[in-house]
């Protein structure tokens, strides 16, 4: 979201649904290849292609028809609400793939664990496994936004016809990062669905679909860091008031939202490190030794 909002300036709601469709195609694959110590990479393989056929195609429609920037949000939020009704209407036997049965509502479970030979990544290896993809995708991503690439692609968000005029392709910039977003999206649903074992409708519904827009916006989109911070903080207090059985951990993060629009608006994380910069770098006085 950081790098599709924040250093492209393209909003979308729906980015959630490749998370789903990465997360169902690799339970489809590794589900039916159960057994076969090559079906997690397969899956793996598969979810993440057709996340990108899907995101692919629908980039092209949207950035080569020149469609307006407010209304990708909503393109993006239809999408993925047309997944999550087919989704929950997938109920009974007739609904399977091979041997795997998509769920309904009910979702799919039993979606094998992620390995590599005969080696299973459960509990603290898979724990480290997805901080290595982590410290990969910020890296990954701070190279690309630090490059000439990153550059023409902030540039486009600042005046893209400016940008247009010096000869640089924008909509072909905007797919790529539009994919590319999705892309990571589809890694997330990959882990998701590997380490719970089970995927829902509801993970590609609209409080899901919400979420790493506020996220980025707490955080600071313009900020990789700064989103990274703002969500684990967030994620940190979803669950630990989840746990405890409190009910009003929606309500905390909507809160939050509506506080960073009315008093944040580049991110809180952003502004309190800048308040933290002047005060630590301003000049010393004589009161102060």
């Amino acid at each position: 979201m950081a790098l599709l909002w924040g250093y492209c300036g393209v909003l979308s709601f729906g980015h959630v649904a490749y998370f789903g469709i990465a997360g169902y195609t690799y339970g489809i694959i590794a589900g039916n290849m159960a057994g076969n110590s090559f079906g997690p990479i397969a899956g793996v393989l598969g979810g993440l292609l057709a996340s990108s056929l899907v995101a692919g195609v629908f980039a092209y429609f949207v950035f080569y028809a020149r469609v307006r920037e407010w209304i990708i949000p909503i393109l993006t939020l239809v999408l993925t609400l047309l997944l999550e009704t087919f989704l929950g209407q997938t109920a009974g036997y007739q609904w399977r793939v091979g041997s795997v049965l998509l769920g309904g509502y009910n979702g799919m479970t039993g979606i094998p664990s992620f390995q590599i030979g005969s080696f299973v990544f459960m509990g603290y290896s898979f724990y480290y496994f997805c901080m290595i993809i982590v410290l990969v995708c910020y890296v990954g991503l701070r190279m690309l936004v630090n490059s000439n690439f990153g550059q023409v692609v902030l540039a486009i968000q600042e005046d893209p016809l400016r940008t247009e005029t010096f000869g640089y392709d924008i909509r072909a910039r905007q797919w790529l990062v539009f994919v590319l977003s999705a892309i990571l999206a589809s890694v997330s649903g990959l882990l998701y669905v590997q380490w719970g074992n089970y995927i829902t409708p509801s993970q590609v519904g609209l409080l899901s679909a919400a979420l790493p827009v506020i996220w980025a916006s707490v955080g600071g989109r313009t900020s990789l860091l700064a989103v990274v911070i703002a969500t684990i903080v967030l994620n940190w207090v979803t669950f630990t008031l989840s746990s405890q059985g409190n009910q009003y951990a929606m309500v905390i993060i909507g809160a939050a939202l509506v506080v960073t629009m009315l008093f944040f608006p580049r991110g809180i994380v952003i502004m309190v490190a800048e308040w933290i910069g002047r005060f630590t770098n301003r000049p010393r006085s004589k009161a102060d030794s």
